[in-house]
């Protein structure tokens, strides 16, 4: 009974201004495709004076031949300046050249740049000539290395039959074949020696501070796993991915809380 009733009324109530009608709303929108065309067969010529439609052109001369789809044509990068800190990309006043959709929808939009157009280039010089202007990293990439190497844990393979000694030069052999390659001045031991074949070790992590760029510290937990010559009396590897791993020295509570802060404003 309803249905008959309300039937008649729900077109009545659009009836009365038809651009409130939901089937009247329809969006027009030029696409903007240019194909560049070249005709196959050339026109006649007319002779100076006549009417150009005299003569009447035929079939062949309607036959186009495709010089260029603009659409697939390859864009030009596109050049920006950015205004603020961008991770991977740079710092503020740099001017760097991206693809133009990357740069429009991760630069231009959030606001993070602008384009580096004459008006703009002298407009924003002045952001590197800032006195109380500091860079937040000495590269646009440090923020990102950092991160990686924090969630690092890297294996310091050490001969199980042989006395040792823990020294940079052996961290950095790890690290190069973790595919990372950092100089021995720029790695950090722990204060307490650490030295070996000690079985109680195995397995165990101590921390090593890498300098980035003689400026940025970030802790890198370094696994000691015991490795032999010998095959009866080698160790199963080690899973990097293995349970939570117990720490060489023994940690205070204060230590964890203070190092846990240090590392979540080294992050941020």
């Amino acid at each position: 009974m309803w249905r008959q009733i309300l039937r008649p009324v729900i077109p009545m109530r659009f009836s009365g201004n038809p651009l409130l009608c939901p089937s009247e709303l329809k969006v027009h929108q030029q696409v903007r495709t240019t194909f560049i065309l070249k005709r196959r067969w050339p026109v006649f010529l007319v002779k100076k004076g006549r009417d150009p439609s005299s003569k009447k052109m035929r079939a062949r001369h309607y036959v186009y031949d495709l010089v260029e789809d603009t659409d697939v044509r390859i864009k030009k990068d596109l050049e920006v300046i950015l205004t603020d800190f961008v991770a991977g990309v740079g710092n503020r006043g740099d001017r760097i050249t991206m693809k133009q959709s990357a740069a429009y929808h991760k630069l231009l939009l959030p606001g993070l740049a602008v384009y580096a157009s004459p008006e703009n280039i002298e407009k924003f010089s002045h952001l590197k000539d800032e006195v109380d202007y500091k860079p937040k990293y000495s590269s646009p990439f440090v923020e990102k290395t950092m991160k990686i190497l924090q969630n690092m844990n890297v294996m310091v393979l050490m001969n199980k039959d042989v006395p040792w000694k823990i020294e940079p030069w052996h961290v950095r052999i790890s690290f190069r074949k973790a595919g990372i390659h950092i100089p021995e001045d720029a790695i950090l031991l722990p204060e307490e020696p650490i030295c070996g074949p000690n079985m109680e070790m195995e397995n165990k992590f101590f921390e090593v501070t890498v300098t980035i760029n003689n400026t940025e510290k970030v802790p890198v937990k370094c696994v000691i796993h015991h490795w032999s010559t010998h095959v009866s009396n080698k160790l199963p590897p080690v899973d990097e991915d293995d349970q939570p791993r117990m720490p060489v020295f023994p940690v205070t509570v204060s230590e964890t809380g203070s190092q846990a802060n240090s590392d979540f404003s080294t992050a941020s």
